[in-house]
């Protein structure tokens, strides 16, 4: 079948991509333009953006010659481009309207567990399931739990190897009886190809989750053995705690954790009584458990570093902001008779070095304030280019500044790197 598959390049869609490619479908990725990468280059790329395309007219070039249609894109939190009304509801109620009209049958939603008082991204997505139900089509509902895989991770899941991954005391939010039932990403997009292959699944809401519940601890517990580390104390951090935090990650608009995930450490998320026994009544096999998942995919280096550098990350950002922050201040408080003078024996005509100081100030604070917003890498980029420009300008035309007793000049060769790690750090796909 020829399988278009919505919000290919995310970490639920890039496993269900890979395993119908895998099972000998025919993929269609469709994703917005600046989240698509090189990983599925052998197979065929539509674009679309579901904050935009939320009109039946949208979609109907797009579905020719499409057999079968999966959704999986989602968000954790709106932006301001970006709201869980448009890309929860409906640009993908256009899609599914489009495939009413243009014969395109067989459609797999995939929602989330839990409960819609939860907030505005359980509520958005069970919201649409509500209208899907009502659309001629043969339709599943796939409403999967906690999604982690030993081979990889992303969002919340990136947050839970941190966790488990922290160095002499493990965190655990709450009391860490939570109870959750994850499934692993693997065995979802395994019921994906079931589903889009056999018609017992059609008109059927799925509860997808792991076999048996687990609490969060015991959860955290078997990460930290499989990525390698020793056991450690278990320190309980109240949730009062954890909920401004959460607040502070809705209004800034980055990493996972928000209202979402809050409420999920809060309440837990399991699957209905029968749950399990009608999952693999309907798609024909029982899901793994966390630890049956785990030690079929042994963790590695790659692994251990990624959850280790995951919480440092936002660290090496806020220290690189306040350090072009703070020396763009201090370029304006500074004397500017002995900034002047420096420049002066760095060969810089007194007449221009005022203008010198105050862009070059100006400059390093705009950075600092920009590493804050969306545009991270731009930020970075800016930096590592000042850093440079400064140290080969002052490195060249005052090399007794090399020799400085507080290494004033010197400091700025590890920063480069340090940049250019965050550069890499940013990249949290």
């Amino acid at each position: 079948m020829r399988v278009l598959v919505i919000g290919s390049y995310g970490f639920i869609g890039s496993h269900i991509v890979t395993a119908l490619h895998t099972a000998g479908h025919k993929v269609v990725c469709a994703a917005r333009a600046p989240a698509c990468d090189n990983r599925f280059t052998h197979l065929a790329y539509m674009r679309c953006d579901l904050s935009r395309d939320t009109h039946v007219e949208d979609w109907l070039p797009r579905l020719a010659n499409i057999d079968a249609v999966v959704n999986a894109a989602g968000i954790l939190r709106e932006t301001r481009t970006q709201s869980f009304a448009a890309i929860h509801h409906a640009a993908p109620l256009a899609l599914f309207k489009a495939c009413v009209r243009s014969g395109v049958r067989k459609v797999v939603q995939i929602s989330a567990l839990g409960d819609p008082r939860d907030g505005e991204f359980i509520a958005s997505k069970h919201s649409l399931d509500r209208d899907l139900q009502q659309l001629d089509l043969d339709w599943t509902i796939l409403r999967p739990s906690v999604v982690y895989s030993p081979a990889g991770s992303y969002g919340g899941t990136s947050l839970l190897r941190a966790l488990a991954a922290l160095p002499f005391l493990l965190f655990v939010p709450g009391n860490g009886r939570q109870a959750i039932q994850p499934v692993s990403a693997e065995d979802l997009a395994h019921a994906v190809t079931r589903i889009i292959q056999e018609t017992r699944a059609n008109r059927k809401i799925i509860e997808a989750a792991g076999p048996v519940p687990v609490t969060f601890e015991t959860f955290l517990t078997a990460l930290r053995r499989w990525l390698g580390f020793s056991l450690v104390p278990v320190i309980h951090v109240p949730l009062g705690l954890i909920r401004p935090v959460a607040q502070l990650g809705e209004w800034f608009g980055r990493g996972p954790l928000g209202r979402t995930m809050y409420k999920m450490l809060s309440r837990g998320n399991v699957a209905s009584p029968g749950a399990l026994e009608f999952f693999v009544a309907t798609v024909g096999f029982t899901p793994r458990t966390i630890e049956e998942t785990l030690s079929a995919s042994p963790s590695h280096v790659q692994d251990r570093w990624h959850a280790r550098l995951y919480l440092l990350a936002p660290f090496l950002r806020l220290t690189l902001a306040f350090l072009f922050i703070f020396s763009g201040i201090a370029g304006f408080l500074h004397p500017l008779a002995g900034s002047v003078l420096l420049l002066g024996d760095a060969g810089v005509p007194a007449v221009a070095a005022p203008t010198v100081i105050y862009l070059a100030s100006t400059v390093d604070l705009l950075l600092g304030a920009i590493l804050f917003s969306r545009y991270t890498r731009l930020a970075a980029y800016g930096m590592l280019t000042m850093l440079v420009a400064y140290t080969l300008f002052l490195g060249l035309r005052m090399p007794d500044l090399w020799f400085e007793p507080f290494g004033s000049l010197i400091k700025n060769i590890p920063l480069i790197p340090a940049v250019l790690i965050y550069l890499v750090l940013a990249d949290r796909r």
